[in-house]
């Protein structure tokens, strides 16, 4: 029987219909599978224009650093270029970090880059112009934020955008402005005149912040620093909740959070599953002291497992700031680069090695239009990167032995008399902490006839007897009835004020940004109704900070010096390899060793099967042969020798 093919025949209309419903469900599931995808699996690297620029970065060297980056910076990881803050503020007469009166806002009391520096922004008021070509070279593009609302648009009382709708958010009958939803007695403490808090707990709070992500998204915003957030800025509910609403974008969006001023592991416990990156120190600059003070903290996160934690969509990485190396400026000044960076290239290297031995993020902040070769040398050694990247079981190893110039020898682990604390008083440091830490226990008041009570916590026994330490209590004096509504909970609250000294009472949270080296501030000022010098004291004994919702400590200041001798850090890799890492922070030369047979007792026999190794130093590149039962170096002061051990 003979089969003849006849003509083609069109397939009936619905199996068209069916197959383009097939593929939009499919189109949606793979945006959703986009969007939510593991993220942030490896610590971000990239570049910021705050240790060169500070607020005065413009659209054209934006865009010059960020082609470095893409020529020079990428092929080793570097893939974010981020404008750091006020990029919304006009760069003219009169303003600077805490102006008022200069930043430029929408409608909706949104920022907008200032079209003067960012021309490109004038099409959409936006960032999209700059985001496209960022995303042409290959990169990707980030901006920083301030917590909460302008101070300009709650003074303007701007409506509040309801995206679902276009139009202003009503909720309950009633249209929701600017005024409802900023908190007045928490503007941000560094920033007073600039960004204050939302209220979170309402939905016209939560609609503004998702009309600003959602704006940031469509820009095309792949990376999000947002500042006055976190340390002694804490404010929990609005990091949740910008973490959610960034969950509801079809863009994965990097979240990271600053500053780390008294960041404490107990305190990163409640906050790093919601972020991708965390400050855990106040601001780094180019200076010894500034990069010293990440040994104890660094030490800290790692030993509580909190490198490569959970985080937003992925993971979350402690980060122990900006690299400040190269062409920068100064801090929180009007003006771009003009100067060198202040370490020496032994420095350089000793804060690159801990930065990734540590596997903090690494973000470069110099000009890289002067990028030199030494500099580029130390961000892209391929070992420290790997080590960065792909390394685990990194930790402080506590065994080292330390011999300075004049042969004194020192053994175990040569632990730092070091102290972080905001606060200093007769004596005594007062710093924060989360509140189920047990060192914030312990506050209790002690009455006095006839005068103001004083709140006191006991810190030490001396001969027998407890010797406390008090300040005293008094109840906040209102401007007028507009300041606060005076509720129930608003009875509970005080100062806390030094005796004999009229009108000054203790801060939670200094003035100004303060670096990381910068440990013995005093933080008292002018008595005023803000909720940092707003304190409560609850049922546990806790001396609660209504600005931060952390709780107060207290130690002794004899122990607040710096931090000097030995220290080492350790890490493996996947083909057994061991990283060692010296390091001298004394201002003299110091031999350091190490012993085998205490790796084997850290790392066990997986990692070390025998006592003897074969060795190369990373930095030099050298081949070092074999080494049999310990390990030593001479260290030059500031400085640091990593090895690569296969035992």
């Amino acid at each position: 029987m003979e089969l003849g093919l006849g003509a083609p025949t069109s397939p009936p209309p619905w199996r068209g219909h069916l197959l383009l419903r097939a593929l939009v469900i499919f189109l949606c599931l793979w945006v959703t599978s986009e969007a939510n995808e593991q993220h942030v699996e490896l610590p971000p690297r990239g570049w910021n224009s705050y240790d060169s620029f500070s607020w005065t970065v413009d659209e054209n060297a934006y865009l010059q650093n960020a082609k470095i980056l893409a020529e020079k910076l990428l092929p080793h990881g570097y893939q974010y270029a981020v404008i750091d803050y006020l990029w919304y503020r006009r760069y003219v007469d009169g303003a600077y970090t805490d102006s008022y009166g200069f930043d430029n806002i929408d409608e909706w009391g949104r920022p907008f880059p200032d079209l003067q520096r960012f021309p490109s922004s004038k099409y959409d008021k936006g960032f999209s112009q700059i985001a496209n070509k960022v995303h042409e070279m290959g990169l990707k593009f980030g901006i920083h934020l301030m917590k909460g609302i302008s101070t300009q648009a709650v003074n303007a009382n701007t409506p509040i955008l309801d995206i679902e709708t276009g139009k202003p958010y009503v909720e309950n009958g009633r249209q929701w402005a600017a005024r409802d939803i900023g908190l007045t007695h928490k503007t941000c403490a560094w920033m007073p005149h600039g960004f204050m808090s939302v209220n979170t707990n309402i939905g016209a709070g939560r609609a503004f912040l998702r009309s600003l992500y959602r704006q940031y998204a469509d820009w095309g915003v792949d990376f999000v620093k947002v500042d006055c957030i976190f340390g002694t800025d804490y404010s929990p509910e609005e990091v949740i909740t910008i973490s959610q609403l960034l969950q509801e974008l079809d863009r994965p969006i990097v979240l990271s959070i600053s500053p780390g001023t008294e960041v404490t592991v107990p305190l990163a416990e409640n906050i790093s599953e919601h972020v991708n990156m965390y400050r855990i120190t106040g601001d780094d600059w180019d200076n010894w002291k500034d990069v010293s003070s990440h040994f104890t903290v660094s030490s800290a996160f790692a030993a509580a497992n909190k490198i490569g934690a959970t985080g937003l969509r992925g993971k979350s990485w402690p980060d122990l700031d900006m690299l400040p190396f190269g062409w920068l400026t100064d801090p929180g000044v009007n003006q771009g680069p003009h100067r060198p960076c202040n370490l020496t290239f032994d420095e350089q290297k000793a804060q690159m090695t801990l930065w990734s031995m540590a596997k903090s993020p690494l973000i470069y902040g110099g000009d890289l239009r002067h990028l030199d070769n030494s500099t580029f040398s130390i961000m892209t050694n391929p070992t420290l990167l790997k080590i960065n990247y792909y390394s685990k079981n990194n930790m402080e190893f506590h065994y080292v032995y330390g011999e300075t110039t004049s042969n004194t020898r020192h053994s175990g682990h040569l632990s730092p008399q070091y102290t972080v604390n905001p606060t200093k008083h007769d004596g005594m440091v007062v710093g924060l902490t989360s509140c189920t830490n047990d060192q914030a226990n312990g506050w209790f008041v002690f009455p006095q006839d006839g005068k103001s009570d004083h709140i006191c916590r006991i810190y030490e026994t001396e001969n027998g007897k407890n010797v406390s330490f008090c300040l005293g209590k008094t109840k906040p004096l209102l401007a007028s009835d507009d300041d606060i509504n005076e509720k129930e909970e608003d009875q509970t609250k005080f100062h806390l004020a030094v005796a004999d000294i009229n009108d000054s009472c203790l801060d939670a949270s200094a003035s100004r940004r303060r670096t990381a080296s910068e440990v013995k501030l005093l933080m008292f000022s002018r008595c005023k109704w803000h909720a940092r010098q707003m304190w409560e004291l609850n049922d546990k004994g806790n001396l609660v900070s209504s600005y931060s919702r952390l709780c107060a400590t207290v130690e002794s200041s004899k122990e607040a010096v710096g931090i000097t001798g030995a220290r080492a850090w350790i890490a493996t890799g996947s083909k057994g390899e061991i990283y060692l890492a010296f390091f001298n922070l004394d201002s003299v030369s110091r031999k350091i060793t190490a012993r085998i047979s205490d790796l084997e007792k850290v790392l066990g026999t997986a990692f070390v099967r025998k006592h003897s190794c074969s060795c190369s130093d990373v930095w030099s590149g050298r081949n070092l042969g074999l080494v049999e039962e310990e390990i030593s170096a001479a260290v030059n002061p500031h400085g640091c020798v990593v090895f690569e051990l296969m035992c």
